[in-house]
């Protein structure tokens, strides 16, 4: 098999395209050939150093692909099935073995590209709106980073939701976007104060929630964008971590909510994860929620896959097929 490696944290440079053995599934495992492969932030993170990783490593937290083979004890999959992941390491590759309870069935209406594109940032959208702060008719909610790859799902499944939607992007095409993916309202950070469009939006109330990813450059003006019990939901880091806060910030801003979810705390079971999953994936077969994916590198390149990213230049998904 064929893997990229990073033997110690650094810039796109570190990652190396390897041959490796393929592996054997051990017990409640599979072992999986990966078609599609998705790229995150997460991915840079971990690669940088930003996040501490046990080295070597190989990155990628979500692939779609076909089972090959099975360990002992494995009833929830079995060779020839086509399926999907997230939040597991190592899909940057051509197979990787996977914990069967974390595989989810692929709908037979969905290509491994799209299921890839769909898991992560799917999820992702999906538990924020409908758990973290469920959104329902009367909401208004801040979405930055909206026209990009889970920006556009969130911005479909919050107006979806029947809240109004506040989306933050980069330049007219992007702000384009984020109106077409169901934002309300679309500000170009480039050239607008957020803050103030969403107090002059809002009537000087302020949103219910603020859904943050970038994190430094953004975040103390997302808690000023909040109405009086308003929640922050910082989710990414994008432009660099958030410093240490003082909670006094919170009394003062009016008795406001901070919350830093992660993933895997939203899939704790398998059947929390195959009811995500299947509704993400399910949204996707029907047409209901529509992806974007930008660009298809080959596993090879994933240092440029990662410059692209990092750009913030992107408006959808980026993939590595091996």
């Amino acid at each position: 098999m064929r893997a990229i490696r990073i033997e110690r944290p650094g810039g796109p440079e570190v990652m190396k395209l390897v041959e490796l053995p393929t592996p054997t599934p051990a017990s409640r495992q599979a072992l999986v050939r990966i078609e599609a492969a998705g790229v995150n932030f997460i991915d840079i993170y971990q690669r940088s150093g930003a996040y501490k990783m046990p080295l070597p490593f190989t990155p990628g937290q979500e692939g779609a692909g076909v089972v090959e083979a099975v360990g002992d004890g494995v009833g929830e999959v079995k060779p020839g099935d086509r399926v999907a992941w997230a939040g597991v390491l190592g899909s940057y590759a051509t197979h990787q073995t996977i914990p069967a309870a974390r595989l989810v069935p692929v709908p037979r209406g969905v290509d491994a590209k799209s299921a890839a594109a769909a898991m992560l940032q799917g999820m992702t959208a999906h538990y924020l709106v409908t758990d973290t702060f469920p959104l329902r008719p009367g909401h208004t909610c801040l979405i930055h980073a909206a026209a990009g790859g889970v920006g556009q799902l969130f911005c479909q499944l919050a107006s979806r939701a029947g809240a109004v939607v506040i989306g933050t992007a980069g330049g007219p095409e992007k702000t384009a976007l984020a109106k077409q993916a169901g934002a309300h309202e679309a500000i170009d950070y480039r050239t607008q104060d957020f803050e103030v469009e969403v107090k002059r939006i809002t009537g000087g109330a302020g949103v219910h929630v603020a859904y943050d990813s970038v994190g430094r450059d953004t975040w103390e003006k997302s808690l000023r964008s909040l109405r009086t019990r308003g929640m922050l939901v910082l989710f990414g880091q994008s432009s660099g971590s958030v410093p240490p806060i003082d909670p006094q910030l919170l009394a003062s801003g009016g008795s406001l909510f901070l919350t830093r979810p992660t993933h895997g705390s939203y899939v704790l079971t398998r059947d929390e994860l195959l009811n995500r999953a299947g509704s993400v994936l399910g949204a996707v077969e029907r047409g209901d929620l529509k992806l974007r994916i930008e660009k298809v590198f080959p596993l090879a390149q994933a240092g440029q896959a990662h410059e692209l990213m990092a750009s913030r230049k992107t408006a959808g998904k980026l993939l590595l097929v091996p």
